[in-house]
């Protein structure tokens, strides 16, 4: 009974020269685009979101405290009210809460590496970069969150941009492109940091001079002389004067042009070096 069985078995299974040929003549799929890896890449991170709804509230609740907080602590003392001190403050406080999430692009990058997550996207047959681009698509999404947040509660307390609704997507949108760009730097950091804490110490150490050293809080003019000099050469000096411009209905085209050559510049110069880091990981 077993010799026959053996045998039987043996009659009906496929040589592996057999199987090459099916599997040659079988149509492979085709291999993603860069486009569609990245997008699935995004897609994962949105999903991450779902799961874990708790990180939604530095996109929330952190902007809203901050708009709050200034807006009532400092508006009266700094603008004589607290309804023309909105008027200069919100795009300001704006820019400041969506620059200051961007650093959980890169707590999130080392985060994956740690656990090796990354070492098996990188065993995929698609793009290579795709993990990461596709990491900050998705949180291109967290920022555009935090910014309609920040409007919403403007608007709530008084804010009346000039620009209209076309003045506030216009800014917006500026903001986002900014902020995908600024997030490289991060992503880099996230990569030959050893631990999401060092991420995000180092990303403090960044963001604090850049947001509060600026002229998102007050008028430049009242700084002292050398202070001014840092402030006036700050890229978020020129992307808050940028988004003024355009919500208040007269888009300064300077600002406009020097803020979208930083942030191309930003992608050539930290996404290169982003990438070389991620070949070699």
């Amino acid at each position: 009974m077993t010799t026959t069985t053996t045998e039987a078995v043996s009659a009906y299974t496929p040589s592996s020269e057999t199987l090459g040929a099916v599997l040659a003549r079988a149509d492979r799929p085709k291999r993603p685009s860069a486009l569609s890896a990245s997008l699935t890449f995004g897609w994962r991170a949105m999903l991450k979101i779902k799961h874990v709804p708790e990180q939604l509230f530095d996109v929330t609740a952190f902007p809203i405290i901050m708009t709050l907080m200034f807006t009532y602590l400092f508006g009266g003392a700094l603008a004589g009210s607290t309804s023309e001190y909105l008027q200069f403050f919100l795009p300001g406080i704006m820019v400041t809460s969506v620059v200051m999430i961007t650093m959980y692009t890169g707590v999130g990058l080392n985060t994956d590496i740690e656990k090796g997550v990354f070492d098996r996207f990188r065993t995929l047959p698609v793009w290579r970069p795709a993990a990461l681009v596709g990491m900050i698509f998705g949180d291109v999404l967290r920022y555009i969150l935090a910014a309609t947040t920040i409007m919403a509660v403007g608007l709530i307390l008084g804010f009346r941009p000039e620009g209209g609704v076309l003045g506030v997507i216009g800014g917006m949108g500026l903001l986002v492109v900014f902020s995908f760009a600024f997030s490289w730097i991060w992503t880099m950091f996230g990569l030959f940091l050893r631990s999401e804490k060092s991420v995000m110490g180092v990303s403090m150490l960044v963001l604090f001079p850049l947001t509060f050293l600026s002229n998102v809080f007050v008028d430049p003019s009242t700084m002292p002389g050398w202070l001014q000099a840092f402030v006036n050469v700050n890229p978020v000096s020129h992307l808050v004067s940028a988004i003024r411009s355009i919500m208040s209905g007269s888009p300064d085209m300077s600002e406009i042009t020097w803020t979208l050559i930083a942030s191309a510049a930003l992608v050539a110069v930290f996404g290169t070096l982003t990438m070389r880091l991620y070949n070699r990981k």
